[in-house]
């Protein structure tokens, strides 16, 4: 997500007209869910996708009709049994589209919006997809400020203070309302769409297994920090750009740092006299993953530990130890493969088997 805003935001910035294509609704085994974005620009360039490569080709050449149009379309693709070589998602499920034209005239906010989201800086954006305005409208809406509009007063006051509520949450979806922002009513369809400040991974440990870790977690979206007692070995050059590197006991850094549903934990100090401490901290607070590295006696030595520390049975069934899912993992890549695949499993409700193994979709719904 971070690189298509940062294209955006450059394209918005050089003034170049391009189309920003969104999925607005999916049914069935669609392969990516509300909101992802693919954005059409100047001689051609794509960034994002909508639908993994489905639907790729006839979204691109919608853009540029929408482009040259200067008005924003709504399409539906979907597999069609009679028609072999009709566009269409071969999974057999169905995404709507809205493809809008941006340029500085049309949307004067726009890059705010995106600077606000690159930045982390909650942020929901309103789009019309059928209402008293043209389809396409927006209305961006800050904690504090909102800006554009859909067309009536009323509308806007109404989607605003929806919208206020979503960014905490980083919901994204289809509002409906009256003309005049009446919640009983389905005349206007509004699509809202959030973005959340990114979740934080917290990596204790600067060891080698911690930059594959903290690599993969950068590119899962993450905001990623690694915390170390040790000066010598938690310095910024041994990590990817991007990540924070704290010296610190990790337990004192964890108690005076914010966590929350979303937060991820990542113990591999691998030594009781950091482990202790941080896990107990840990499992008493909010956090949606907390994995410890360290072999199977590793692990009852440390449950013992924590027990004696009042660490209580309950608290001690949080801990995801040893952290990772069965891969035969060997090297510190092939671990943090492994450790992601755990926190990817548990955060979309995966069983973690071979998709081969499985049965039922592999795109379920209603979990995010």
């Amino acid at each position: 997500m971070r690189e298509i805003l940062m294209v955006l935001e450059r394209w918005y910035a050089a003034r170049v007209p391009f189309a920003l294509a969104t999925v607005v609704a999916v049914s069935r085994s669609a392969p990516r869910e509300p909101g992802a974005m693919m954005a059409v620009g100047p001689d051609g360039e794509v960034v994002g996708s909508v639908s993994g490569g489905c639907v790729e080709g006839a979204v691109f050449e919608l853009a540029q009709e929408v482009v040259e149009s200067g008005e924003a379309r709504l399409e539906t693709y979907g597999y069609s049994d009679e028609d072999a070589f009709a566009v269409g998602l071969t999974c057999g499920g169905e995404i709507t589209v809205l493809v809008r034209p941006v340029t500085r005239a049309r949307d004067p906010s726009f890059g705010a919006v995106m600077a606000s989201a690159a930045g982390g800086e909650p942020v929901t954006v309103a789009t019309l997809v059928e209402g008293p305005a043209p389809r396409g409208a927006t209305l961006a809406v800050w904690s504090g400020t909102a800006a554009g509009g859909l067309g009536m007063r009323g509308l806007d006051t109404a989607v605003a203070a929806d919208a206020r509520g979503e960014p905490a949450l980083g919901a994204t979806g289809l509002r409906r309302y009256g003309p005049r922002g009446e919640r009983r009513e389905d005349t206007v369809t509004v699509f809202l769409q959030s973005f959340a400040p990114p979740p934080r991974m917290l990596v204790f440990g600067a060891i080698d297994h911690a930059a594959a870790v903290a690599r993969i977690g950068d590119f899962l979206g993450y905001r990623v920090t690694v915390c170390d007692a040790r000066p010598v070995f938690a310095t910024p050059g041994r990590f990817p750009e991007g990540v924070e590197v704290v010296a610190d006991w990790p337990h004192r850094y964890l108690r005076d740092t914010h966590t929350d549903e979303t937060t991820v934990v990542c113990v591999l100090t691998h030594d009781p006299k950091f482990d202790v401490p941080l896990l107990r901290e840990a499992l008493l607070r909010p956090a949606a993953y907390i994995g410890a590295m360290g072999t199977r006696l590793t692990h009852e030595d440390r449950c013992r530990r924590l027990a004696r520390a009042g660490v209580t049975d309950g608290e001690l069934a949080r801990l995801r130890s040893p952290v990772g899912l069965d891969l035969g993992a060997r090297t510190p890549e092939e671990f943090a493969v492994s450790v992601a695949a755990e926190i990817v499993a548990l955060r979309r409700g995966g069983s973690g088997l071979p998709l081969s193994a499985a049965s039922g979709p592999i795109h379920p719904r209603g979990v995010v």
